[in-house]
């Protein structure tokens, strides 16, 4: 998948900072990528359920409600296909550990940088 051709290309970003979530967007603005937005990993487990258009998971993994953890062990168990890559500020190799134990493809350390989630995003997806 090359970068300009992210066409009906769907990201649910599971993040519970709303600024966050408007920098994810700004970062991937005119890449034709749609984003769906889930507050906490509850709302990420209901959405990736009911949406079956998405076609990767940005997962925070320090969220209210259900953590992002938990929810990839669900959204795994109900739809093991769907790329999930752990978002996170915490640069801890257990941390990394943790992630891919509970089923991420993929593992991202803040701060987003355009280029480089692009190249892992094509990377988990292309897997």
């Amino acid at each position: 998948m090359r970068r300009k051709k992210f066409r009906n290309f769907t990201i649910l970003v599971a993040e519970d900072d709303p600024v966050n979530f408007i920098y994810i967007t700004e970062v991937l603005k005119g890449t034709n990528i749609n984003l769906l937005h889930a507050k906490n990993g509850n709302e990420a487990v209901e959405i990736s359920d009911r949406n079956k258009s998405i076609d990767l998971i940005l997962m925070d993994l320090r969220m209210p409600v259900l953590n992002g953890y938990e929810a990839t062990k669900i959204i795994k168990k109900n739809t093991p296909c769907i790329p999930i890559i752990a978002v996170t500020a915490y640069s801890l190799s257990e941390t990394e550990e943790m992630a891919k134990e509970a089923g991420c493809d993929g593992y991202y350390t803040k701060p987003i940088r355009r280029d480089t989630l692009l190249n892992i995003i094509e990377k988990v997806y292309n897997k």
